[in-house]
């Protein structure tokens, strides 16, 4: 499905907030508008995240996608906290982990590399969702982090801790979790986040879109689905993907145009 290059508000709510959705050429953006409430998830955007990541996936022209917070002021501060009034048992916290972790599952396996833009603050579920993204820009001082030890006394699923440790390390995490300590972006490990100041990171941002976008789109997807089996089993098997692009037209043509000395044309297929 080709989006117009205009941004689409899907199902607008205004005390609900918002995700803003816009495809522009090779590129999707999907800004997270709540600036009110640092843009805290409330389930429709969760929801409305899921509908955008849908059709990213139904969009073959698509090949990158960046997410970002509205206002500059945060990514997303964790999740609306209003909705924790209604939890009354134990289940209640087992049926919204199991919630968070289906959408931030969704946006791990988007096919095409994702950008999460961090100004200010990615708390809670702000921080499982920047760090499901293939890539983190960050203005100066931005903040990292779950700091719920010492704000609303919940924890994490066990799924979503790893996926912490597997990126950040334990060492990290449990500054993170036990301390509840929020890292800033320059005190995170290195190459987690790329840092420029807020009058460059747009050039910064557009410069790395333009980069993944011109790569062969079947060996980044195959890649990212690669990296994710290993990141759960080192042993993964790897003989489907391997099959898919040594079989694919844009290998034959990558070799083609190496030989040939001149740029390849990828067709994604």
């Amino acid at each position: 499905m080709n989006l117009a290059a205009s941004p689409q508000t899907l199902k607008p709510e205004a005390d609900q907030g918002t995700v803003r959705f816009s495809v522009e050429g090779a590129v999707a953006r999907l800004v997270f508008d709540r600036p009110s409430a640092r843009n805290a998830m409330t389930w429709r955007m969760y929801e409305e995240m899921a509908e955008a990541l849908a059709r990213i996936a139904a969009d073959p022209a698509i090949r990158v996608a960046v997410l970002r917070g509205a206002g500059g002021k945060a990514f997303i501060a964790g999740t609306d906290i209003e909705q924790f009034r209604a939890f009354s048992t134990g289940q209640d916290g087992i049926a919204y982990e199991e919630k968070v972790d289906h959408y931030v599952s969704l946006l791990e396996q988007v096919q095409v590399p994702t950008v999460a833009v961090v100004e200010g603050w990615a708390a809670g579920g702000g921080m499982a969702l920047a760090n499901a993204c293939d890539f983190r820009l960050a203005t100066p001082g931005a903040r990292f982090g779950v700091p719920i030890a010492r704000t609303l006394g919940n924890c994490l699923s066990a799924s979503n801790v790893q996926r912490l440790v597997a990126t950040l390390g334990l060492s990290v995490v449990r500054r993170m979790l036990l301390a509840a300590e929020m890292p800033t972006a320059e005190e995170m490990p290195t190459g987690y986040v790329a840092i420029h100041a807020p009058d460059t990171i747009d050039a910064a941002l557009e410069e790395l879109c333009a980069r993944i976008a011109g790569n062969a789109p079947l060996t980044v997807r195959v890649t990212k689905q690669m990296l994710r089996r290993l990141a759960h089993d080192t042993h993964a098997p790897d003989a489907d993907l391997v099959r898919e692009i040594y079989g694919s037209a844009d290998f034959h043509e990558g070799v083609e145009a190496f030989l040939a000395k001149r740029t390849p044309e990828w067709r994604g297929r």
